[in-house]
């Protein structure tokens, strides 16, 4: 079992047997025991423990399973921590108020006629072109003129041109993810930092950071290879399965290569969360600062330094703060337009 769905485990049926009524001092002084063991375990049982008092009591959506099991994993739905699937469901759920009702009608209106502009431009000459961009804290899904869609990460820019030979897309900004219409004659191309990420039908997301690009292949395969080095000569193809993980960089291309679902979490953004496995609070501050106006600072570099695992909501800054301070020696200062986090 991957690492940091062990620690969630086990954390979970901690709570699970504490829940139970029959909680004895032995149980208490081995949970103590457990938690001391690692900073990762208290974090994650603390993480666990506020979703659980939001959510009330697990055996409510546990009902009809024996005293003290623990539910699967995609059965859970508990606030903070809930998966992809559930916040889905819940937003198609969700009544919505009148007004917004009526804002989402116009902007259906409008991007209809957007795709009616578009499709008609494709008929007449064969040629599409068309700017997207999502802002800080948005993540926007566009329609593209031949079939396929995109969704933009937050404060994304994408440059798309198509035509009846090519379909070429230049991610300038940020992240998006792709699941490209099945066309063998015109291969779907994506340019990001000097990279190309070519496709014909498949799903994947590119990142491009500031020395970076990082490829995610949910489905398909897709070939990822960079323009001939200054001395004329070709550089290396890697070819990419589904489950690829590549991060290419100055240095060359690393590639992982992993069970699909956990390529997946790489993507949760796309559902309103970020998930960290081991990571830095450096590197997820970065995170979070993609998605946020309200910026994360670290005062200190020995805060930067601490390790921590979970999935959190990234449009709720707040809330993943308190868990820092309650997990790790860490003080945060709360100012209106960034969090400082310093050293206890």
């Amino acid at each position: 079992m991957h690492d940091s769905r062990r620690i969630e485990h086990a954390a979970a049926e901690w709570l699970a047997r504490r829940d139970r009524g029959d909680w004895s001092a032995h149980d208490e002084r081995a949970l103590e025991e457990w938690l001391r063991a690692s900073t990762r375990h208290r974090v994650e049982f603390l993480r666990l423990e506020s979703a659980w008092r939001e959510a009330g009591r697990l055996q409510a959506l546990a009902a009809g399973l024996p005293g003290g099991t623990v539910p699967p994993r995609g059965a859970w739905t508990l606030g903070p921590v809930a998966p992809a699937a559930y916040v889905r469901a819940a937003r198609a759920r969700a009544p919505q108020p009148g007004r917004r009702w009526r804002y989402a009608l116009a902007a259906g209106f409008a991007l209809a006629a957007t795709a009616s502009a578009l499709w008609l431009g494709w008929r007449l000459g064969g040629r599409s072109e068309a700017d997207y961009a999502s802002t800080v804290g948005q993540v926007q899904a566009v329609t593209l003129a031949d079939g396929s869609s995109a969704v933009l990460s937050s404060g994304s820019r994408v440059h798309v041109r198509m035509t009846r030979g090519e379909r070429d897309v230049e991610l300038l900004e940020g992240e998006a993810y792709f699941d490209v219409a099945h066309d063998t004659g015109r291969p779907f191309v994506v340019t990001a930092g000097g990279r190309h990420v070519t496709a014909v039908g498949t799903r994947f997301s590119v990142r491009s950071d500031a020395q970076d690009v990082r490829v995610v292949v949910t489905e398909g395969k897709v070939r990822l290879d960079a323009p001939p080095g200054a001395d004329g000569r070709a550089t290396p193809v890697s070819l990419l399965p589904a489950g690829s993980v590549a991060t290419a960089g100055r240095n060359g291309v690393f590639v992982r290569s992993l069970p699909v679902a956990e390529a997946e979490r790489y993507l949760e953004w796309r559902s309103g969360f970020l998930t960290f496995d081991d990571a830095t609070l450096a590197s997820a501050a970065a995170e979070f600062n993609r998605f946020n106006t309200r910026k994360l600072e670290l005062a200190d570099a020995t805060v930067g330094e601490l390790r921590i695992g979970g999935n959190f909501r990234w449009a709720n800054l707040d809330s993943f703060v308190r868990l820092v301070e309650m997990g790790f020696p860490v003080r945060a200062e709360r100012l209106p337009d960034r969090i400082v986090l310093h050293a206890r």
